[in-house]
């Protein structure tokens, strides 16, 4: 008895799932376009559902056909797993990649780096979830998560791939009309804007001095009228001048060139932020994983090369 789902189906399916279209699938299968539609009619006829939903000019998932493409991409991703651990993958990355990042960092940055990276890697399916909460490391949910901050857990593998500092910032027009703040306490007499992103505790804001035995840390417990989970929401609100914002250096380095905003407290350090490519260890032998981690370091070292020319 001929099993219900054979192996072969899970590579046509997903091949099918990314042309979007029973001929787009035949030339890349290299088979004719009846061909396409007899091999998904027999799987279909297997399994006892509707996978697709077919037009003359276009298709679409049915839930069952969302279902089994989902589980047919994890699979071929462990199988690819499974080879680059036995050392016989041809090293051509390829497979399901599931990638996470915070909202604002996601869409500004990781997302438009994923487009460069698929059409260099066009054998890689690449998944971008973007959160305001990143999920647990220790949970299986993803292949890559780029992170703010060294992650605490051991258990994963962290890679900086960029340096990223937190900064203090205002409008001119605000600094202008309420004082610049001089030292750390001033600020609890600013509006300051509040972003609630993670664990991190909302409103304090760690500002340190000194070096060696005389550094010193202050916790300023903060105030203000706007806060958002949306870190692109508060850079416009600082932008538009309604107070004082602590914000990673990558979403306002170019507002401090062109003068839009302004560092405050400069001679003081936040928390760093550093950017790094999170994954489980048993990831890390995985082509797709290791080519998108390599890409997205060269890339930021490249934007920050240019940053500063």
């Amino acid at each position: 008895m001929s099993s219900t789902i054979q192996p072969a189906d899970l590579g046509f399916f997903s091949a099918l799932a990314s042309a979007g279209s029973l001929s787009a699938a035949a030339r890349e299968l290299g088979i004719t376009t009846p061909a396409v539609s007899k091999h998904l009619a027999q799987m279909e006829s297997r399994v006892g559902v509707a996978l697709v939903n077919r037009t003359t000019r276009r298709m679409s998932m049915t839930p069952e056909g969302d279902l089994y493409l989902e589980h047919a991409r994890r699979i071929l991703s462990e199988i690819d797993d499974m080879e680059a651990l036995l050392g016989v993958s041809r090293e051509v990355p390829k497979g399901l990649l599931r990638v996470n990042a915070t909202l604002g960092f996601g869409r500004s940055h990781v997302a438009p780096l994923i487009s460069r990276f698929a059409r260099k890697h066009p054998q890689v399916a690449v998944q971008l979830q973007l959160s305001v909460n990143p999920p647990a490391l220790t949970e299986d949910s993803f292949d890559v998560c780029i992170r703010f901050g060294v992650p605490p857990d051991a258990r994963v593998i962290a890679r900086r791939i960029a340096p990223n500092r937190r900064l203090l910032c205002a409008a001119p027009a605000y600094l202008a009309k309420h004082g610049t703040p001089k030292v750390p306490n001033d600020l609890v007499r600013h509006n300051c804007i509040g972003i609630r992103q993670g664990e991190e505790a909302y409103g304090v804001w760690r500002l340190t001095s000194g070096r060696g035995k005389h550094v010193k840390t202050e916790a300023i417990k903060t105030r203000g009228n706007l806060a958002t989970n949306d870190g692109e929401i508060a850079v416009n609100w600082a932008l538009e001048g309604h107070g004082v914002l602590m914000r990673a250096e990558w979403d306002i380095e170019r507002y401090l060139r062109n003068g839009r905003l302004l560092q405050v407290l400069p001679q003081y350090h936040t928390p760093d932020a550093d950017i790094h490519a999170v994954y489980p260890q048993h990831h890390h032998m995985a082509a797709r994983v290791r080519a998108f981690v390599d890409f997205m370091a060269l890339s930021f070292t490249q934007q920050a090369a240019t940053s500063k020319v």
